[in-house]
């Protein structure tokens, strides 16, 4: 960056891209360089800490419906038809609960957030069978990783490697009924790299300019190790420390998680 003489870094992304944005704002300190870094929140699932939204969220969330409409056309058209569409969220169930709220068609969302045992599971959606004769599951990327056991193994990023758990469930559900002698047709879709690979919609290209324009304010005035982020109606500058503090996630005992727990007719726990 010196020797090329630029004057402002733009980094655009995730809790990743913020701590390297943060180290390289750090080490520009300790060479008493005037270069400027400044963040741009972009990730899907919308767990920046004290940023209420980041571009591309409102997309993903939109888009998972095509998916779960299919879940349900393919739950409905069979006896004991289940449903069950994967979305992504390693940590903070976001798209997964809002993609629930946003389709009524949904009977179970599982987050990172909310543990659940397999028996607790599996026996409300028996009893969800013997009800109503089918079932759509929503389920987060990092749900249910209290399942599986720890490898420690690590991705190229130096994120833990998550066990698959729409796979998991799959096989896990599939073998449960087939012990029980209750016959089911089990449907899943996973539609995590259509949906990330699809252009932004209308809103979510607005909102990305816009926090380019102020990117480009903060670090044209001499802002440095910060981000741009969005509270309220209002941008706002917040230090790249306090956004990788910690990560943003559904509150398993708060307002939203209860709304969406009454809107599936799941309980709250599945213990």
């Amino acid at each position: 960056l010196d020797r090329m003489n630029i004057g402002i870094l733009f980094t655009v992304g995730g809790d990743g891209t913020l701590r390297g944005a943060q180290s390289i704002a750090e080490e520009i300190g300790r060479r008493g360089l005037k270069i400027s870094v400044i963040g741009i929140p972009k990730t899907i699932d919308n767990d920046i800490s004290h940023v209420q939204a980041s571009f591309g969220f409102e997309t993903a969330v939109a888009e998972s419906r095509t998916a779960i409409d299919s879940a349900n056309a393919e739950a409905t058209g069979a006896r004991n038809g289940i449903g069950m569409v994967k979305l992504m969220g390693r940590e903070s169930g976001f798209i997964a609960a809002y993609a629930t709220l946003a389709n009524n068609d949904v009977n179970y969302c599982l987050i990172p957030e909310v543990p659940f045992t397999l028996e607790g599971f599996l026996r409300n959606l028996k009893e969800r069978l013997q009800q109503r004769g089918h079932a759509v599951i929503v389920v987060g990327e990092g749900a249910g990783q209290n399942l599986f056991q720890e490898t420690g193994e690590r991705d190229a990023s130096g994120n833990v490697r998550f066990g698959d758990i729409g796979l998991f469930l799959k096989d896990k559900i599939s073998g449960y009924f087939k012990q029980q002698g209750m016959e089911i047709n089990l449907k899943y879709i996973d539609p995590s790299y259509m949906i990330r690979s699809l252009p932004a919609n209308p809103r979510d290209s607005a909102f990305c300019l816009l926090l380019g324009h102020h990117a480009v304010s903060a670090g044209m005035t001499g802002r440095t190790n910060m981000l741009v982020g969005y509270w309220k109606r209002e941008f706002t500058h917040v230090p790249i420390q306090m956004a990788v503090s910690s990560r943003k996630k559904i509150d398993p005992k708060g307002r939203f998680w209860s709304t969406v727990a009454s809107c599936t007719g799941q309980p709250m726990e599945m213990m």
